[in-house]
């Protein structure tokens, strides 16, 4: 199979100022992406999506490619991962490049390693997959959770929450937006990204950190201290 990582990487966040370069333990937060992919050794394409030729320069420092920059329409926070991954596609086929498959990885899940996605890209395999997409173990049950009225009252709250401890509740998931793996179809001059008969991959939460906030870096920074 020839299989093309796409790593995302718009510019303009506006919760975070830069949050995509934005040094985390030493490097560009996109740095620790790049190398996830590259030693996978599983993609014959590592490519940064971005509007910006200043992260374009980083993703290249890093061994990333950024043959083109993303266009103006997919360069807004209304574009979906998926136009932002398709256009690319387009633009690798009017190239004569196409791939069996795309594995769309967001720069924001920096403790996700190489093992993660080679473990994904098995189960990808193994099950014959369309898609896979990864999650990870949710940190409190949401049988424990409740809606609360404007009053504050626990009444209705004690009614129907569950006494129960945790190791006898089912285990629940959640995406952690670490991994997505597609299958591509072309047909003609269209293409499909398949996402269909789609498989979980479930990582550990200590690789599901999702940063989106100044306390997320702190809580990824803490991690990757404590396995040095």
């Amino acid at each position: 199979m020839k299989n093309i990582a796409i790593i995302t990487a718009r510019s303009g966040s506006k919760g975070l100022k830069n949050k995509n370069i934005k040094e985390l333990n030493g490097k560009p937060l996109l740095a620790y992406t790049i190398k996830a992919a590259t030693e996978s050794e599983l993609f014959d394409e590592i490519m940064v999506s971005t509007d910006s030729e200043k992260y374009a320069e980083i993703a290249r420092n890093y061994k990333a490619n950024v043959p083109f920059l993303r266009s103006e329409t997919n360069s807004n926070d209304k574009a979906g991962s998926w136009e932002v991954i398709l256009e690319v596609l387009e633009k690798y086929f009017e190239l004569g490049k196409t791939y069996d498959s795309v594995c769309l990885l967001q720069p924001t899940s920096p403790l996700r390693t190489a093992k993660d996605i080679v473990g994904a890209y098995k189960l990808f395999d193994s099950k014959q997959a369309d898609s896979v997409t990864s999650v990870c173990e949710v940190d409190h049950s949401p049988l424990w959770t409740m809606t609360l009225p404007d009053s504050l009252s626990m009444r209705e709250f004690r009614k129907q929450s569950i006494e129960k401890p945790r190791q006898q509740l089912p285990t629940y998931y959640r995406l952690n937006g670490a991994i997505y793996i597609r299958k591509i179809k072309y047909d003609n001059n269209s293409i499909k990204i398949l996402d269909s008969n789609e498989f979980a991959y479930i990582m550990p939460r200590e690789h599901s950190v999702d940063i989106d906030t100044e306390l997320d870096f702190v809580i990824a920074e803490s991690i990757m201290k404590s396995c040095i």
